[in-house]
């Protein structure tokens, strides 16, 4: 189930730049890390970038340098700011968000994982 809105892919040549957007559903009331993924053809979802309600960053060497991950805590927004695309970066990019959401009147919560649907980025000359 596509839970999550994403926006940004595209094509666009090696040594560009992308900007990724990724709004989680109001229902969570506690986004806690909120993060990118992206897989390719034949190979595995790997983790791009994430980042915590705090601002603490996670990035994949390959990307570290080239990648910039920031949010918008007020709007449950996560955004992907990708330089110096390489053709290794081609990939069906996913959102994700993490956090909790209340269950009963009480204030009790669950964890809840989420996902977007993908977005397509392809880098090529």
């Amino acid at each position: 189930q596509v839970q999550l809105v994403e926006s940004g892919g595209g094509l666009v040549q090696p040594g560009g730049s992308l900007r990724l957007s990724c709004r989680a559903p109001g229902r969570i009331f506690s986004v806690t890390t909120m993060g990118w993924y992206r897989q390719s053809p034949g190979k595995e979802r790997e983790l791009v970038a994430s980042i915590t309600s705090g601002g603490s960053t996670t990035y994949a060497d390959s990307v570290k340098g080239r990648f910039i991950i920031s949010r918008d805590n007020a709007a449950n927004t996560v955004y992907l700011e990708m330089n110096g695309l390489k053709p290794v970066d081609t990939a069906v990019y996913f959102c994700n968000a993490r956090g909790h959401v209340i269950v009963n009147v009480e204030g009790a919560t669950r964890e809840v994982n989420y996902w977007g649907q993908g977005t397509q980025v392809t880098v090529s000359s």
